[in-house]
């Protein structure tokens, strides 16, 4: 699925929606992911329009008619135009701007409806040789849509019957008996082609949602569905990319639950667990919508918030330890009280890498912790030296060891 560079828009005309719907359950990133696939490469589209165009100005030169050399220019001026809305569409993926999506569509049935006109129109030029080459091109690229197009079975469906509609019409009213034969194949091979669409589509959603889910397990924590360590770290390495991308700076909250213990030790693992699942629910509070959390294991929590100041990061910090420091539940009954310490590091002041912020946060919380617990402590020089030394001590020198002072 594209979700480095963006998501291509989802279809905005009714018609186009209808044509490329595949269910009310598939979430929308499959969904995006499978309108991507609609696109495709220009590598890909550029083979394609090559042989298409190619054949129809071979055809159009061997017999130089009216309705041949009219389908190799409308071939070339439909090519060059999808040719434009995909570039379009790949700038604006980078720009994170809306992609021309209904238009590439519109102009992919113009150009299947220009392969069944341009077959039709060597049949009746009475060449034999010319028609067999454009009904061969034309079937080759009929399976080309089907294998290309379905991620919306409907959309290749309606595209392999623009192509062949054509032909079925024509050779009913040529009055050929021999050819009589196709009025029947081409129905069988456009319901056979639309039925593999249908069936690679239902796979490729599968395989997707099951990908979808790998990498949710994979990445995020199973008792409170925050994110992990692993996906945390992914999380914070892309932030830290696009900080530096867009020059933009980020606080890490770095909370470590104080009186914890005696939870578990007292009512148990499973009254332990239910505690957890609310902490995470007060952190959601706690931040903006958006920010990303995590448990990094245990007791310890982070979060990553866009856009704030070091004193709007101690306002966060100290709302993060009021929240949690909300009496809880046991099992709706029993009533226990548990704190919270906060460190926090700013990106880019107190580092550029991952590790860098990891051990500043870490720090930071410690010397929360050291002054009393419950309270939150924003990483200054003297923690950023210290941070900078253990990693130093570790053997992991940061690339940018100057930047770990704030």
């Amino acid at each position: 699925m594209r979700s480095d560079a963006g998501r291509y828009s989802l279809p905005r005309w009714r018609v186009m929606q209808w044509l490329t719907d595949v269910g009310p359950d598939v979430p929308a990133d499959i969904r995006a992911a499978l309108i991507a696939q609609l696109f495709g490469a220009v590598p890909i589209f550029a083979g394609g329009a090559i042989n298409s165009v190619a054949i129809a100005a071979i055809i159009a030169y061997r017999q130089q008619t009216a309705p041949l050399i009219a389908w190799f220019v409308l071939e070339l001026v439909i090519c060059l135009a999808r040719l434009a809305i995909l570039l379009a569409a790949h700038r604006a993926i980078r720009l994170h701007q809306p992609t021309p999506t209904d238009l590439h569509l519109l102009f992919s049935m113009a150009w299947s409806l220009s392969l069944g006109l341009g077959a039709m129109a060597s049949i009746a030029s009475g060449d034999w040789l010319v028609a067999m080459l454009a009904c061969m091109s034309t079937a080759a690229m009929i399976g080309g849509i089907c294998f290309r197009n379905f991620g919306a079975p409907r959309f290749a469906g309606l595209m392999i019957l623009i192509s062949l509609g054509p032909l079925v019409l024509y050779i009913a009213l040529l009055g050929e008996p021999v050819l009589y034969i196709m009025i029947y194949q081409i129905p069988m091979y456009l319901a056979a082609m639309t039925g593999a669409a249908f069936r690679l589509n239902r796979m490729l959603i599968t395989t997707m949602q099951a990908e979808r889910e790998n990498s949710r397990r994979a990445h995020h924590d199973a008792l409170t569905g925050l994110l992990n360590r692993a996906g945390f770290v992914d999380g914070l390495e892309a932030k830290l990319a696009q900080s530096i991308r867009e020059n933009r700076s980020f606080a890490l909250f770095f909370s470590d639950l104080d009186a914890f213990k005696p939870i578990n030790d007292t009512f148990g693992h499973a009254a332990g667990d239910q505690v957890l699942k609310v902490v995470a629910e007060r952190l959601r509070k706690a931040v903006p919508e958006g920010a990303a959390i995590a448990r990094m294991g245990g007791d310890e929590f982070v979060a990553l918030v866009d856009g704030v100041t070091a004193d709007q990061a101690l306002a966060m910090g100290q709302r993060i330890v009021d929240e949690i420091a909300a009496p809880y539940q046991i099992d709706g009954e029993t009533p226990v009280t548990i704190g919270a310490s906060v460190g926090i590091a700013l990106a880019p002041d107190h580092g550029s890498q991952v590790d860098e912020l990891l051990v500043v946060a870490d720090r930071a919380l410690y010397e929360a912790k050291s002054d009393g617990k419950s309270r939150c402590c924003l990483a200054g020089l003297d923690i950023g030296l210290t941070a900078l030394r253990q990693l130093q001590h570790s053997g992991r020198r940061p690339a940018n060891a100057t930047s770990v002072a704030a």
